[in-house]
């Protein structure tokens, strides 16, 4: 009965806008959630397994800084010549059966709710690729993402995790400078766009750091390689996503979709935050001594606050470990989404 009940909800969502606004639809994402929060204890050791392969790997004499060999760095070319096989037992933190951790972890409770992609996704011209740092400089940071259908409770292999994000600085690739007429704009004071700039154009369309998408493997985990992102003005430091269960490569190492399943955003924890603004080159950011960043709190067009739910049951905040012994050598972020599959969005900015 349970599946049943949950089929006609997410028809429901799905014929709704992405986005639930009515009370109506908010109404069908809540009662979706608490369908799906059966998947719990599934989700929570998806998340708490990976984890513990990591801790694992310290325990066993490498608490140090991974290797190049180490280090999530797949592309295009190594899928179709089949050297980055996504179900490649090697990979780091690869995601195996392990007994049940004590704790919940509550990032992989529920339908992960579905928010704004922002103005800056790049319909096209996003790499498959795992290692999406190019050379830009800041803080390395590793990031684990499970996928989980909420229809079954299972992780779900060989679907696109789309990722991107401002550089240390707070620019994304692209979109460097204001229009001509908006270079003396302030952000807007109060209300929900609070601390708000008009979006940057794009310019430079050769652009792609900080960009790039990875098929899960077969235990449903895509892994990237990439810095800790910066921020810039009314936003929490975030990282966006989308989710693809079919696309088609292209020739120049890209793809495009029209089965997008999933869009959402990931914070961290402001204290750790904190920690990484004392830090070259994130003490360059030009607004750090102005407007500075924003917290999660305050996070403009409550984004933040969406990104919980509407029963507030979702952690959109990745469960962060040190890569060394101090937090400079670098970080891993892990995080596990609960999407619904059978779900398909219109896959373009909604403003």
């Amino acid at each position: 009965m349970r599946p049943l009940i949950l089929s006609l909800l997410i028809a429901a969502l799905v014929s709704a806008h992405a986005e639930p606004k009515t009370e109506q639809e908010v109404e069908v994402q809540r009662k979706l959630q608490a369908a799906s929060y059966y998947c719990a204890p599934a989700v929570a050791e998806f998340t708490a397994s990976r984890k513990r392969q990591f801790s694992q790997k310290v325990l066993a004499g490498r608490p140090q800084l991974p290797g190049y060999d180490d280090l999530f760095s797949g592309s295009y070319a190594d899928l179709v010549d089949g050297s980055a096989d996504p179900g490649d037992a090697q990979s780091l933190l690869a995601c195996s059966p392990a007994r049940r951790e004590s704790e919940m972890q509550n990032n992989t409770c529920v339908l992960t709710p579905i928010v704004t992609e922002g103005p800056y996704y790049h319909r096209e011209g996003h790499p498959i690729r795992q290692n999406i740092a190019e050379n830009e400089l800041g803080l390395l940071l590793l990031l684990d993402i499970g996928v989980i259908d909420v229809n079954t409770c299972q992780p779900l292999p060989n679907v696109l995790v789309d990722i991107w994000q401002a550089n240390a600085t707070g620019y994304y690739a692209g979109h460097p400078v204001p229009r001509p007429e908006l270079r003396d704009e302030k952000p807007q004071v109060g209300g929900k766009r609070s601390g708000l700039l008009s979006a940057y154009p794009r310019t430079k369309f050769e652009e792609t750091f900080l960009r790039g998408a990875w098929p899960t493997d077969g235990r449903g985990v895509a892994q990237f390689t990439t810095i800790f992102p910066g921020y810039y003005t009314g936003r929490a430091t975030h990282i966006h996503t989308k989710v693809f269960t079919a696309w088609e490569t292209l020739s120049n190492g890209t793809f495009q979709s029209d089965h997008l399943a999933h869009v959402g955003q990931f914070f961290f924890d402001d204290e750790v935050t904190s920690q990484i603004d004392k830090m070259h080159p994130y003490t360059e950011n030009p607004i750090r001594d102005t407007y500075g960043r924003t917290r999660n709190w305050r996070d403009s067009l409550n984004i933040f606050e969406d990104s919980h739910g509407p029963e507030g049951m979702y952690n959109p905040v990745f469960k962060l470990e040190f890569l060394g012994g101090v937090i400079s050598q670098g970080l891993i972020g892990f995080i596990t989404m609960g999407i619904n599959a059978s779900a398909t969005y219109d896959n373009f900015w909604k403003g």
